[in-house]
């Protein structure tokens, strides 16, 4: 089990975009990194093509998961994620204040 997961808010915590919130779009795990909406864009050009002018489109690029924290729902403060093996099945649960931490995105 990983401890982020699509769908989580999360603070940025390293790089040019430190300190910004956003939600994860999508989990790398084989990378270590995650995507986040409206975060760490980067400009992509796109050649002429069809008929179509040239242009310039924001893409948003991954980040590694160390450069990350989550934020906890029930205290709304960047924390560290624990696993509660006592609950079936097993659980993320908040560092700083204990709650479990629901994934809301099924």
């Amino acid at each position: 089990m990983k401890k982020l997961k699509k769908g989580d808010t999360i603070k940025i915590t390293a790089g040019k975009d430190k300190g910004q919130t956003g939600k994860i779009l999508k989990v790398l795990p084989q990378d270590d990194k995650v995507v986040v909406e409206n975060l760490n864009l980067y400009f992509r050009h796109v050649k002429a093509a069809n008929n179509q002018p040239g242009q310039k489109t924001k893409l948003p690029r991954p980040i590694p998961v160390s450069n990350v924290a989550l934020i906890c729902p029930a205290c709304k403060k960047p924390t560290r994620v624990g696993f509660d093996a006592s609950q079936k099945p097993k659980v993320r649960v908040c560092k700083k204040c204990g709650q479990v931490i629901k994934n809301d995105t099924k």
